[in-house]
């Protein structure tokens, strides 16, 4: 048995405060726009299978129960009980929180007082900049603002995040250098001009500056890369056209985080091998693969330092999504590395040591968060290393 310290789920959502039906559930085990398709259903998956093994034996059933059964119990005992019983089983210490993600998700503070955990905001790029633009009447006020609250984010944040791919149209490969002030300005008014009604951030000048900002405030940041959504065209999130972008802040002294790189997990990986600022996230890849996880987890092994691999779960909206995530983890690090162990490859010492670093090291000292022993006693006094 492979022992690891309580995580540190480096990239996650808050989970939903309402009920769900069993339709908008299983809907929301699936990677696909719309419901399954017809007499079929998205507990017929990976995720599916690993939320039926992982999850019903924390709420008092028995491992691989039917899903309508594991859905009754779970209205039995209401919303708020299952997110406190899943979350606290699913042994995450620190829980680093996107707030972008529209919808009624619980905020970093609720989510810590529910799983009895530390965590601490991601804040999100392109929402910063909607929220200032819904207060900046000019694109000189705008850029102005813009400047300040992002300022004043880094105070608090841990990290910076930004999909420029997500669901904007647009390609990773983007210019990778900074965009000129007079094009930024005339991008924002653009912008400003576009959006009476609201509207994300689609510009790509926009994108780059905010990036570009995100590198000048010396935070880690996170890109989004790989399918994690499923409108997003699959040639258009290959990490590997990052390399430019990569390149380009080599030595500035900001962490570059490649999120969600599978199926790309590969290049992910070799580009955290090959630039000494750019590490690879471990998931959402492990908790959709499930039972092959293991295998998914070696390939990753195969090509990236120990030391530049991080665990998250990716879990949004369900608890069970976050107890999956760390769970099909946990059991894929004891199967790769308790096998090498045991074929006399590695000592159980070294692999023990690998195991910390990739469940927690990796994103303690990434994120620069500090070690005040207990969860609750972190979440009460939340102790950064200095920047």
């Amino acid at each position: 048995m492979i022992e690891t310290p309580p995580l540190v789920d480096q990239y996650c959502h808050g989970v939903l405060r309402t009920e769900l039906g069993l339709g908008s559930f299983e809907e929301r085990l699936g990677r696909s726009v719309g419901p399954a398709a017809a007499g079929t259903t998205f507990f017929d998956t990976q995720a599916g299978f690993a939320v039926r093994r992982w999850c019903p034996p924390l709420l008092g059933l028995e491992a691989h129960c039917s899903p309508a059964h594991y859905l009754a119990r779970r209205r039995e005992l209401g919303v708020l009980e299952v997110g406190r019983r899943l979350l606290r089983g699913a042994g995450v210490g620190v829980y680093l929180v996107d707030t972008g993600p529209p919808g009624d998700l619980t905020r970093p503070e609720e989510l810590a007082a529910a799983a009895d955990a530390a965590a601490y905001e991601i804040v999100r790029l392109e929402q910063l900049a909607e929220q200032v633009a819904d207060t900046s009447g000019t694109a000189e006020a705008f850029l102005g603002n813009l400047a300040e609250a992002m300022a004043a984010a880094a105070v608090t944040a841990v990290a910076f995040t930004c999909g420029p791919a997500a669901g904007h149209g647009t390609a990773l490969a983007f210019a990778p250098e900074p965009p000129g002030a007079g094009e930024v300005r005339r991008a924002a008014g653009r912008w400003l001009a576009g959006r009476a009604k609201g509207g994300p951030v689609r510009d790509p000048v926009l994108l780059r500056h905010l990036l570009w900002c995100a590198v000048a405030s010396r935070l880690p940041l996170q890109l989004h890369a790989g399918a994690a959504e499923p409108y997003q065209r699959i040639d258009r999130t290959d990490p590997v056209l990052l390399t430019d972008f990569i390149r380009a802040t080599a030595g500035l002294g900001t962490d570059l985080v490649l999120l969600h790189g599978y199926p790309h997990h590969r290049q992910a990986a070799h580009l955290a091998a090959g630039f000494p600022h750019v590490y690879a996230d471990l998931g959402p890849a492990l908790a959709h693969t499930g039972a092959r996880a293991a295998e998914v987890l070696a390939e990753f092994l195969e090509l990236a330092p120990f030391g530049k691999l991080l665990f998250s779960s990716g879990g949004r909206q369900l608890p069970e999504l976050h107890v999956v995530g760390a769970r099909v983890f946990r059991e894929a690090l004891g199967r790769v590395l308790g096998g090498w162990v045991a074929d006399g490859a590695w000592s159980l010492r070294d692999a023990e040591r690998v195991a910390g670093m990739l469940a927690a090291g990796n994103a303690r000292r990434v994120y620069r968060l500090g070690r005040a022993g207990t969860a609750a006693a972190e979440r009460s006094a939340p102790v950064l290393l200095d920047r």
